[in-house]
């Protein structure tokens, strides 16, 4: 992979700020086109199609965010000279080809785009059908900031394919992909892990817990649990199953406070067999799968459970792994529920939508990752870098 000068980088960077903001228009008519053809009753995914001045504002946000920040490759990692005379050197290096899969965020192709290439990989980007008039005007002005510098246009690639061609894209790629990326549901991630030949880090689903204790503050857990819920309801860090301490004081009254403020906010409730007793008329789970589903949607499970140890356990086992909370005033009991539930972001009093790059300090990003390897949570520029050992030597021989 041949490394670009940080400030050639830098330069194309500046290029697709002013083109977006020169083509603002452009984009946002492109955007209509997409809007018009979409059926509205998927809301999640309408709202996150939707571009509009506020968007085109926050795609240029994000390459500046990320043409400020240091050139991830080439840092040293570790320095060392053995006793054998040799000299090691661990250094950053890019991924290579990298090739993202997502569904009706034109913003990603803004995003996931910048991140790569600032890292120094070539990014193939496979969007959506439903956003493809977006999708190609912005691929358009990423190519148009390239030409600009002197680049070719093949580090940024929009690719045009229906499901059959993607499988054997995937099988037998034009070149080795070194990182592959699905940012969606379950059903894309088990195709994609299906067919393909590379790497896949896995952008998993939401269905975030928030465990509500015996020690809440209980105007603390109505504050965050409503953001957490209701700020964006198609983002993978939104809210959808609430824990109550059956032991929380005056818990009855409690539930019927949570009760008032969802429906107030327009949010439907569905409630397990203890909280049932106390709001007879609300739907009742259906079934165990529940558990396990992220929602998407102006929806959230009400549950009663039994202390610290058995809302961990329940966490664990039906979460997915994205994000959970603890609403508690003991540091004690809080310190022990973030170590043991097994999410990539836990957190104390806090509304789960902070688990973004931008809002974690990453800028942007290009998936929320629920891997373990490499990383785990916000995949920002940072992370878009693996490793290579520099190893000299003076004509060494292992004997």
């Amino acid at each position: 992979m041949k490394l670009i000068k940080s400030e050639t980088k830098n330069n194309v960077l500046k290029s697709m700020m002013n083109i977006l903001d020169k083509r603002r228009e452009e984009i946002i008519a492109a955007n209509k086109k997409d809007l018009d053809a979409f059926n509205k009753e998927d809301q999640a995914m309408y709202d996150r199609l939707i571009v509009n001045d506020k968007k085109v504002d926050g795609m240029i946000q994000s390459v500046q965010e990320v043409m400020d920040q240091d050139d991830p490759v080439g840092k040293i990692i570790e320095h060392k000279k053995l006793d054998t005379g040799l000299d090691i050197t661990n250094k950053t290096a890019p991924f290579g080809n990298i090739m993202i899969i997502y569904e009706s965020r034109p913003d990603v192709t803004i995003e996931a785009a910048v991140l790569a290439f600032k890292a120094n990989n070539k990014i193939y980007l496979k969007g959506g059908k439903e956003a493809i008039n977006s999708n190609k005007i912005l691929e358009g002005c990423w190519h148009e900031a390239l030409k600009e510098n002197g680049l070719d246009t093949n580090w940024i690639e929009l690719l045009h394919l229906d499901r059959n061609a993607t499988q054997e894209f995937l099988k037998n790629p034009p070149e080795q992909l070194d990182l592959i990326v699905p940012r969606g549901g379950e059903r894309l991630i088990a195709f994609v892990k299906e067919h393909s030949t590379g790497a896949v880090l896995v952008s998993g689903r939401g269905n975030n817990f928030l465990y509500l204790s015996k020690n809440a503050d209980f105007e603390v857990a109505k504050k965050v649990m409503l953001n957490a819920k209701i700020d964006k309801i198609s983002g993978c860090n939104a809210l959808d199953k609430v824990l109550i301490d059956k032991n929380l004081p005056d818990f009855e009254n409690k539930v019927k406070e949570l009760y008032d403020m969802f429906t107030e906010n327009k949010v439907n409730i569905l409630v397990d067999d203890d909280v049932a007793k106390v709001l007879p008329k609300e739907e009742k789970i259906p079934s165990e799968e529940t558990w396990y589903e992220e929602f998407l949607a102006m929806r959230i499970v009400l549950g009663a459970i039994d202390g610290t140890k058995a809302a961990i356990e329940k966490i664990n086992k039906y979460s997915g792994g994205h994000s959970s909370v603890i609403i508690t005033k003991d540091k004690d009991e809080a310190a022990t529920f973030m170590e043991q539930v097994d999410s990539a972001a836990v957190y104390h009093n806090a509304s789960t939508r902070f688990t973004d790059g931008g809002q974690m300090g990453a800028g942007a990003e290009l998936a929320i990752s629920t891997d373990k390897l490499h990383h785990r949570g916000p995949l920002g520029l940072k992370q878009l870098v693996t490793n290579k050992y520099y190893v000299l030597g003076e004509g060494h021989i292992r004997e």
